[in-house]
């Protein structure tokens, strides 16, 4: 992973397929492999926002297997 540029909150980043895999294997883990207590205040995040996360990397990991 490369930090290409950092501004208002936001980063921009290049990612290699296989560090997408991980991100995805583990946020698929926490979503749905295991029950966490107190989900929000242990992921910092609530569950429907991971959920989404965890969509939008599976998008754009469709995408890279489509080329």
């Amino acid at each position: 992973m490369d930090l290409l540029s950092v501004s208002n909150g936001k980063a921009e980043i290049n990612i290699a397929e296989n560090e997408l895999l991980i991100l995805n294997s583990a946020l698929n883990e926490i979503c749905n492999g295991i029950d966490i207590a107190e989900f929000e205040t242990r992921i910092g995040s609530e569950k429907s926002d991971v959920e989404a996360l965890l969509s939008k990397i599976g998008n754009i990991l469709d995408k890279i297997s489509a080329c």
